[in-house]
């Protein structure tokens, strides 16, 4: 029997001795040539067939006219063809002409398992929304960090222009924490109740029209530059909680470090952008190029956000159902928050955990974000070109580990380690490992091997992006918006405090006492962390 055109007219005899009586011969339309039906070319088994059929009897209206859709495929066993027909009938209203033509899902013959039909999804529409949500995120968070990590080094050439002490750049740089601290708790219950694409969206854009009314505010007075960077800070502020509520709803629970991971190496490779080109920019253009530049980005990531994001799953009408169903069955409530349980939350001690460990965190952490070019020029006597480049090693190194971090936690889950022993170890490892190189900072005698010290501290230190910033879904994943606020309010009054008193420190002392009050907090978070913590839901 041939395997190809044999098959078509036996397919074409069984459907015409059905019971129903048609008016004429059924209306069997099969589109594609199947190869291998000439004399010249062997045939190919097996292959699936689609035919659609045409019934309508003598007394039927056009209304009544049915369709149906035979599959029909082909297996060869021990020298005999096999044929499966399986069929589907439907409807077809008055509108519709006789001859309607297949739809593209079901249209055609296909030959071999490695042959799709012409319908079949490209790679874009198959790659995993929810990742494409991740992808964005990151993208804001990169120019998150481009656009506060400019100052750090345009501030070199504005304090020489505007004759500014250590003082006066300690307060500059401290003010844009003044409006990254206001907006935390706002900007967590604003995710949490509105949803989180309209909050990040506002952060971006306010953020990036502060960038670049920046060096506009420089020329006018020091008052209006700090106005200027607070209400920067304002933006900021929401992003960190509108992307923790939107990860929450999207991420499922296996999930989520690799993505959380992968957020935040975008502030990493952000710092490394900014710190990469500014330097460049400034030799070229002046300084306020920097500002001007990096603040325009914004527009075009905006753009792309509100055609692309969704704040949960059932908002999304492009979503395919397969991957809404893997979402929705292992991640939270996509319900929005009415109502935030504040004292449930305050009464618990890991969200306290969180709280301290997280101001222990960034007290370091900010430190060398915002002062890391200036040890260079002084301690190490790079120029400002030099700075800026040897600055990108400690934070090419922590978007590698936050990823690397990201990807053990998700693995150690995986094989069955609970969550709380494997968020007790990430950040054991975020607080030891930072604490150990900065005390030997005062030990290296070449600016080569400061550098290295400096890069392994920051290295160790992203794994905390597996330890405590992804514990607020693990504890309270409703409430994670808002249960960010808190802690990264305690995060950013750090950053507020060691930022200022590191150009205090300096006026009156050395590196190394500031070197020695970092590594002291994060020896207390260490104690704190491991004491008090949990990766177990304490509140749905």
């Amino acid at each position: 029997m041939n395997c190809s055109l044999s098959n078509a007219m036996s397919a074409r005899a069984l459907l015409y001795s059905l019971s129903l009586t048609p008016k004429a011969p059924p209306d069997i339309s099969v589109r594609k040539k199947i190869p291998g039906s000439d004399s010249h070319s062997k045939p190919r088994c097996p292959f699936p067939l689609l035919i659609r059929v045409r019934f309508s009897s003598s007394s039927s209206s056009p209304e009544e006219q049915r369709y149906s859709v035979f599959r029909v495929s082909a297996r060869r066993s021990s020298g005999k063809v096999w044929a499966d027909v399986k069929s589907e009938t439907y409807d077809v209203s008055d509108s519709v002409p006789d001859s309607v033509k297949f739809e593209e899902a079901l249209d055609g013959v296909v030959l071999g398992e490695e042959e799709k039909l012409e319908s079949s999804v490209s790679w874009r529409e198959q790659f995993p929304k929810r990742w494409v949500i991740v992808v964005l995120c990151f993208s804001a968070f990169l120019l998150c960090n481009m656009d506060r990590v400019n100052m750090s080094i345009a501030i070199l050439p504005m304090s020489a222009e505007y004759n500014w002490n250590p003082s006066t750049v300690g307060l500059i740089q401290s003010s844009f924490f003044w409006g990254y601290l206001l907006t935390q708790v706002a900007g967590g219950i604003w995710a949490d109740t509105v949803g989180g694409k309209a909050v990040l969206g506002f952060g971006v854009v306010w953020w990036s029209i502060a960038t670049v009314l920046t060096p506009v505010a420089a020329k006018l007075g020091l008052p209006f530059l700090l106005v200027v960077r607070a209400f920067m800070g304002i933006g900021e502020g929401v992003a960190m909680p509108a992307m923790n509520n939107i990860l929450s709803r999207w991420i499922p629970v296996a999930e989520r470090s690799r993505s959380l991971a992968l957020v935040y190496s975008g502030m990493y490779l952000g710092s490394v952008t900014g710190l990469a080109f500014s330097p460049f920019l400034i030799h070229q253009y002046g300084w306020p190029s920097v500002f001007y530049s990096f603040g325009s980005l914004g527009t075009v990531w905006v753009a792309v956000w509100l055609s692309k994001a969704h704040s949960s799953p059932l908002e999304d009408p492009e979503l395919r159902p397969e991957e809404k169903k893997l979402i929705l069955s292992n991640s939270v409530s996509n319900e929005p928050v009415k109502t935030i349980p504040w004292r449930q939350l305050l009464s618990k001690a890991p969200v306290w955990a969180l709280i301290v460990s997280h101001f222990c965190h960034n007290w370091g952490t900010f430190i060398l974000l915002t002062w890391m070019p200036t040890y260079y020029n002084q301690v190490l006597k790079f120029d400002l070109t030099e700075s800026g480049l040897f600055c990108v090693l400690p934070w090419l190194t922590m978007a590698f580990s936050a990823n690397l971090g990201g990807w053990i936690a998700d693995t150690l889950v995986s094989k069955g380690l609970s969550v709380t022993t494997v968020r007790k170890i990430m950040q054991t490892i975020g607080f030891l490992g930072p604490a150990f190189f900065l005390t030997q900072l005062s030990h290296v005698n070449s600016p080569q091997m400061a550098v290295l010290c400096m890069a392994c501290s920051q290295g160790t230190d992203a794994f905390s992006q597996s330890g405590l910033y992804s514990n607020h879904q693990d504890i309270a994943p409703r409430y994670s918006g808002v249960l960010l606020g808190l802690s990264n309010t305690a995060g950013v009054l750090a950053g507020v405090l060691g930022t200022a008193a590191t150009g205090y420190i300096l006026q009156h002392g050395s590196w190394d006492d500031v070197f020695k009050v970092s590594v002291g907090l994060y020896l207390v978070g260490t104690v704190v962390w491991n004491l008090f913590s949990t990766g177990e839901k304490i509140l749905d």
